[in-house]
């Protein structure tokens, strides 16, 4: 392994000297502290993340009834994608990579990322295609009717007959979103192989890195096939290509093979980070170590392996031959395989440990609850007659929530508590972090449970209006959407006035392992005053080996470990 190469503090133009007090105006600069856009992406995200869920609930209030009576049916269409759109791509792709970004170089003991100013510029995309993406919802010829895949041909149509029209601009929006991933992942994967921490073998490492690692990895061979789509489809809607267009001669099944390439592996993209945050926390929160480590760890890049061949899935109904079907039938089923992996560890981590149920737990202990739900429903989904029965259906939309918010968004959320005290030195209030669980638990199973016997009845998905006979279920959908909604608000009350008011956080509040909790909260600039070095595995909890002391910043957690 090779060691970093900063032996000594350094300090960059504009950014806070040692023993100068930090200013909140440093997250609106063009900053190049890793922590700093860190919680810039996350901030930003969470923007986003509010505007898609009112989107969510105007279109849960127009399906409260069964008659299209709240917003008009090409309005709905174009809620529905731009929904999505937003809550993929300026949602959790940012805020995973804030917290990926915050995290990583603290926990192999870095002082910042390997570029630090390809992740300023990284960042500060995310505003402008944010802000693109958003005009294309008001701008005339809007992407109402193509979804947030875009399909040719109905995205290729141009009503306006204008060069720049709202397809444009989403499209647009698109491709860039994935230029600035792509630069992410970059630098993440090179700061994780190139800039451990003398002692850090891969071995040595906190399993949430090797998720990142393997996250990021799949976004360098998967996302340039959909960012080289996206370039594609526009060059057909704007100078007259024909790569989809099937009127002159384009292929538009070619199209959702570029897309499903990167948007079935973009799944793990999301969820495995969430696993990495699922194995810091509950070793924590039970005092137990993480069982399996090794075996966790190197799970993550099987499923980045497999992830890479499982896209035909979403295309059953699109003709595929059977051969392709059975192949890719067995090849999604496998990928549970490493995936059982991990929940064993989890399920074998927590029993017997001696259980804290502070937010942070919770909220874990949730979304794996949602993700084994999700994980069951997704193998029905992988099995060929089964899915062409349910494709198109609420089925389909309620296993892909259940993966997304039930797990992926609770398991932010667990992180979000779990590291804030770290990130602004701040304890949260503990009473106001559990009532947004309880709402937020309720709110996901109330939301999304009731569109799988939705799917299994019929109800196609994409509609403004229904058959009367599923509006029962799609009351109580609403209902738990609304909930959800209203979980938001007890989250922002605590993340606000905590970090203005909230008790000051100690170093380490939670008696955690790992890196990150020994420097001060928050950490200084640099991050640590000499880089560390490593002598254990980051999961000592209950051990009496006395290597795991020499890495701990106090005596009193050294003997509690032992």
């Amino acid at each position: 392994m090779t060691e970093t190469s900063i032996t000594a503090p350094y300090y960059r133009q504009n950014e806070p000297q040692p023993g100068e007090p930090e200013k909140w105006w440093r997250f609106f600069t063009f900053s190049t502290d890793h922590k700093v856009i860190g919680i810039q992406y996350i901030v930003t995200a969470f923007v986003f993340f509010l505007v898609g869920g009112f989107l969510a609930m105007v279109m849960r209030g127009e399906l409260i009834t069964p008659e299209a009576d709240l917003v008009d049916r090409t309005v709905y269409n174009a809620l529905f994608t731009m929904h999505g759109t937003i809550m993929l791509f300026m949602w959790t792709f940012p805020v995973l990579n804030g917290l990926a970004n915050y995290l990583v170089p603290l926990q192999i003991g870095a002082r910042d990322m390997a570029f630090p100013r390809l992740n300023a510029v990284a960042f500060w995309m995310v505003p402008v295609f944010g802000t693109i993406l958003m005009a294309s919802f008001l701008v005339p010829g809007g992407p109402s009717q193509s979804g947030w895949w875009a399909y040719p041909p109905v995205s290729l149509q141009n009503p306006t007959g204008n060069l720049i029209n709202g397809q444009f601009l989403w499209i647009l929006a698109v491709a860039l979103s994935g230029i600035s991933s792509i630069m992410g992942a970059v630098n993440i994967v090179t700061t994780i192989i190139r800039m451990r921490a003398p002692g850090m073998t891969f071995f040595k490492m906190p399993v949430f890195c090797w998720t990142v690692a393997a996250a990021q990895t799949i976004q360098l061979f998967g996302l340039p096939a959909l960012t080289a789509g996206a370039v594609m489809l526009l060059f057909d809607l704007t100078v007259g290509t024909s790569f989809f267009d099937p009127a002159t001669g384009g292929d538009p099944v070619l199209y959702q093979h570029f897309f499903w390439f990167y948007s079935h592996p973009a799944v793990y993209v999301i969820i495995l980070p969430v696993f990495g945050v699922f194995s810091e926390l509950f070793p924590v929160y039970a005092r137990k170590p993480l069982f399996g480590y090794k075996f966790v760890a190197v799970s993550s890049f099987v499923i980045t392996g497999l992830s890479a061949i499982v896209w035909v899935h979403h295309m059953f109904a699109s003709g595929t031959p059977s051969w392709m079907r059975m192949l890719f039938m067995a090849t999604t089923m496998t990928i549970s395989v490493p995936t059982g992996v991990k929940i064993f560890a989890w399920v074998a981590t927590v029993w017997g440990g001696k259980i804290r149920l502070t937010t942070p737990m919770l909220f874990a202990l949730g979304g794996l609850v949602n993700f084994l739900f999700a994980g069951i429903t997704g193998i029905m989904l992988a099995a060929v007659p089964f899915d062409i029965h349910v494709n198109n259906t609420y089925f389909v939309v309620g296993h892909f929530h259940y993966v997304i918010y039930g797990a992926a968004v609770m398991g932010i959320y667990a992180a979000i508590y779990h590291w804030f005290p770290k990130m602004t030195g701040h304890m949260y209030y503990e009473g106001l972090g559990k009532l947004h669980f309880v709402l937020t638990f309720i709110g996901v199973n109330l939301n999304f449970l009731p569109m799988h016997p939705l799917g299994l009845q019929g109800m196609p998905r994409r509609v403004a209006s229904y058959d009367p006979e599923f509006a029962y279920w799609n009351v109580i959908a609403s209902i738990g959407a609304f909930l959800l909604g209203v979980s938001v608000l007890p989250f922002l009350l605590n993340m606000i006035s905590s970090w203005i008011l909230g008790d000051e956080a100690p170093a380490n509040p939670w008696r955690a392992i790992g890196l990150e909790w020994l420097v001060a909260s928050p950490p200084p600039h640099e991050n640590f005053a000499e880089i560390p070095t490593v002598v254990s595995e980051p999961y000592g909890y209950g051990k009496s080996e006395p290597l795991i002391a020499q890495q701990m910043a106090s005596t009193e957690l050294a003997s509690e470990l032992s």
